[in-house]
């Protein structure tokens, strides 16, 4: 089996460089050891080249579920194949001190949440925005953002740190940029415009030392997003009971032979398919000939075959109730559309379908398809370590599906998922996350909280402390609606409770008593432990729901830490940030 590394080390490219490289390869095989030469002769590290100038041009991205990390990585291959002198970093890794001496960058950066930026780019976004910052009059910049267009605070990262760099006396010499969910084809225009714009400002000389990274195995790339792993399903299992509200999914997918590797954290990207029976209920439904031709990259398509293959159909977005109102000259929705408030609650409930039936209309295909985004990859939250699994890798799938507005709806991957068998084809890739891992100490004490399918990296933290014989304690909190129906993975708990592995777990059931309970009344009813176990050097993960179940969660520790430690709500808060920043309190939320 492939050895695998979990941790990520900075590597100066120097003497100690080179041993650890040697000790790194002793227990690779054949394949491993091709993947780290050819990676390693793509980054051009060398002991010939440990030199690299400030004047070179830095690629820095902050990014949280991994596509701005993975459009950045894109770039830094063009530049080496374009010979420009140019370096990669994490916002996380990047020193103050070094900062403020480049002179060309490039941002690539995600927004989160309700306008934050990822977890990696905390620090420097304090750093920029402080009385510290420097003055940049030398720099040359650019700022691709990325977001998702159905929250408020569209790209808001991205936004903010393209004005604080001009703020700082940056010159901007390449316009910002601002990505939706399906970026694909506007981010290769922006990095064809942004390697014509860079390259005549790059010299090719270098002086100053700086730093490169040695990634995980797990990140030398074999399949991506653009190119993934076609493989098949092994098992495809229903784990939720027979009365259960939840159709909850145990997916194992076969890495045979494949080379893919990951890391406990990570997830794994799926790419689906519409589902047949929904394409045509929208084709009927705008009285649109199945057999119509669009062009699609200038290629001939059918409008059913487009619709199955390449655009999303389910989840609904502002952006195409306001074009669909205006084309179809729909007053009503026009009024909804123009109301951000009312729009933002008209789409919480209702799929593209439902748009289509509830305001009918009569369009072109290639009306249509304008409406409409390119379909994405779902990313789901690997449920195995690989150490234990080997050839494998493991997904928990909630499937989303429910009867609205008049007839049944499904989600579009977790439907797709839902009707694959074993022996169906899948297509996937590894998504890396280095903003949650174990903690590299193993004898450090974790505490997971993840309710429903938030319970999938912590069945893979498990399997990987019982492979390492970890010495560190482990709690967990999982909830979910009935005991008898929703206990997801029950007897492999017990197991590990029995092997002493699982030190403490606190269950929330919420429907099987008259009050509801959540695994944030919990933790507030274990408040003196897990003060405890957070002063024992504790490292803390959330999983699940993003729009409440990890705000409760939150709330819930600020109550902790301010009751035991004794603590105003305010300094509770700062408390709380501050083991965010120390990579003590990280979340995979979504």
């Amino acid at each position: 089996m492939t050895k695998h590394i979990t941790s990520k080390k900075e590597y100066p490219l120097n003497e100690d460089f080179l041993k650890d490289i040697d000790k790194l390869t002793v227990s690779l095989d054949s394949e491993s050891l091709k993947n780290l030469g050819n990676y390693l002769i793509q980054k051009g590290l060398s002991s010939s080249n440990s030199k690299s100038s400030d004047a070179g041009l830095t690629i820095l991205y902050g990014s949280q579920t991994g596509n701005s990390r993975s459009i950045a990585e894109e770039l830094f291959e063009i530049t080496k194949s374009e010979n420009i002198n140019s370096s990669l970093i994490s916002m996380g890794k990047m020193k103050e001190k070094s900062f403020k001496s480049l002179k060309n960058l490039l941002v690539i950066v995600s927004t989160q949440g309700e306008g934050d930026p990822p977890d990696d780019a905390l620090n420097l976004v304090d750093y920029i925005n402080s009385n510290k910052a420097p003055k940049l009059n030398d720099m040359n910049f650019g700022v691709l953002a990325l977001g998702d267009s159905s929250y408020e605070f569209y790209c808001k990262t991205g936004k903010d740190f393209d004005n604080r760099l001009e703020e700082l006396g940056a010159k901007r010499v390449l316009d910002r940029v601002d990505l939706d969910v399906d970026f694909d084809d506007d981010a290769e225009l922006w990095m064809k415009n942004a390697i014509a714009v860079m390259k005549p400002l790059v010299p090719e000389s270098s002086s100053v030392d700086i730093t490169y990274e040695l990634p995980p195995i797990s990140e030398i790339k074999k399949y991506t997003r653009k190119k993934p792993l076609k493989t098949k399903i092994l098992t495809n299992q229903k784990i939720t009971g027979r009365f259960s509200e939840k159709n909850i999914r145990h997916i194992e997918i076969d890495l045979q032979d494949s080379g893919l590797v990951y890391s406990p954290g990570d997830s794994l990207g799926v790419w689906f398919t519409n589902n047949l029976d929904l394409v045509d209920l929208i084709l009927v439904s705008l009285e649109i000939n199945s057999d119509e031709i669009i062009q699609i990259n200038n290629e001939p398509v059918t409008i059913k075959d487009a619709l199955i293959q390449n655009y999303e159909l389910t989840q609904l977005h502002p952006d195409f109730v306001k074009d669909y109102a205006e084309l179809t000259n729909q007053k009503k929705l026009l009024k909804i559309s123009a109301n951000q408030k009312e729009l933002q609650n008209f789409i919480d409930d209702r799929q593209i379908i439902d748009v289509i039936k509830e305001y009918p209309s009569k369009l072109a295909a290639k009306d249509f398809s304008k409406l409409l985004r390119k379909i994405t990859p779902r990313l789901y939250s690997i449920a195995s370590s690989q150490s234990e699994v080997e050839d494998e890798v493991h997904l928990t799938v909630s499937v989303v599906e429910y009867d609205a507005f008049g007839f049944f709806h499904e989600g579009g991957a977790s439907g797709y998922l839902n009707h694959l068998n074993p022996g169906n084809d899948v297509k996937v890739y590894v998504e890396s996350s280095d903003h949650f891992r174990l903690p590299e100490d193993t004898s450090k004490p974790i505490i997971m909280i993840g309710p429903g399918t938030g319970i999938a990296p912590f069945r893979a933290f498990l399997q990987e402390r019982s492979s390492n014989e970890s010495s560190g304690k482990n709690w967990l909190f999982f909830g979910n609606p009935y005991f008898s129906e929703d206990f997801l993975y029950q007897t492999e708990w017990q197991d590990f409770q029995n092997e002493g592995l699982l030190d403490e777990i606190d269950l929330a059931f919420s429907r099987d008593q008259d009050k509801k309970i959540y695994v944030q009344h919990r933790i507030i009813e274990k408040s003196k432990a897990f003060w405890k176990w957070i002063l024992d050097g504790a490292h803390i993960y959330v999983c699940g729901d993003e729009k409440r179940m990890a705000k409760d969660v939150n709330q819930a520790l600020i109550e902790v830490i301010s009751k035991e430690g004794k603590m105003t709500e305010e300094k509770a808060i700062k408390y709380l940030d501050d083991l965010r920043r120390a990579g003590r309190y990280q979340k995979d939320v979504y």
